[in-house]
């Protein structure tokens, strides 16, 4: 295992290479944080939202690519590589494309894009689960992953992306279920019937999402996905479920754009 050190800032950083999913594991049961594409941490490292002294680089043993059908994903694979298979749901592969700029999908990891690490307000607030925190989840293959009903595998267990996220409390503001120093190894991905991922931005293209909307459909039903709308991506039941957001004094609009995007979604089901 490799270390060396690298300044950002105003600090000096141990960067560690693991050559083994052990050596990783090891590594980060000390506070340390996990590197993967950087495309979120290290903002985070240089605004100081994020600290720690020991980064390390689990490029080399989380696996990358797709298997099986595009149904299993290695948490590794960039999210240029999902936008560009065919075997991956159309959901999945939209919210890719719609994620970002080119260059940053060519560095961001699908499991760096489950766990967005991004603390603090946003200028768009969220209209679901905001009593302790409104700020919003703004990852777009966040929310195709919660429409699929995927599952994922960490160093340590299985568990559903929907049991991946919980709501902050007053005491705990992690929006994961996540343990320190757990890993996102691989996704299963169901492969629905018809999927699909919409999405309202500020911009036409490499912005957050005002609101997303993911849908897929299987044989056991459709299930609605939202980004942008919360501390956490969303699971909508049905369209009514709109009327039970609770926006913030200037964040209704928000409402108002998933309305059309959802009747978009599900009508492009079919």
């Amino acid at each position: 295992m490799r270390s060396t050190r690298h300044a950002t800032g105003r600090r000096s950083l141990q960067l560690v290479q693991p050559e083994s999913l052990e050596d990783a594991t090891a590594a980060l049961g000390n506070g340390s944080v996990a590197l993967a594409g950087g495309t979120e941490l290290v903002p985070l490292l240089r605004s100081r939202l994020v600290e720690a002294e020991t980064l390390v680089d689990v490029r080399a043993v989380v696996p990358r690519g797709v298997h099986e059908d595009g149904s299993r994903i290695g948490a590794g694979t960039t999210l240029a590589e999902l936008e560009a298979d065919p075997e991956i749901p159309a959901a999945l592969r939209e919210a890719c494309t719609l994620a970002s700029s080119p260059q940053l999908r060519s560095m961001g990891t699908i499991g760096g894009s489950t766990c967005h690490a991004r603390k603090g307000a946003h200028r768009e607030h969220a209209i679901f689960g905001n009593e302790h925190c409104a700020s919003a989840h703004p990852s777009d293959p966040a929310a195709a992953l919660l429409a699929l009903g995927a599952t994922l595998r960490t160093d340590r267990r299985e568990l559903p992306v929907a049991d991946l996220y919980r709501l902050p409390t007053e005491d705990d503001r992690d929006v994961t279920a996540l343990e320190p120093g757990e890993l996102i190894l691989e996704l299963d991905v169901p492969r629905p019937e018809a999927s699909t991922y919409l999405k309202a931005m500020e911009r036409n293209r490499f912005s957050f999402a005002l609101v997303g909307v993911a849908a897929a459909r299987t044989g056991g039903g459709t299930r609605l996905a939202l980004a942008g709308v919360a501390p956490i991506p969303w699971l909508l039941e049905g369209e009514d479920g709109l009327d039970r957001a609770t926006p913030l004094p200037g964040t209704a609009y928000k409402v108002d754009l998933a309305r059309p995007l959802v009747r978009r979604a599900l009508e492009a089901l079919g």
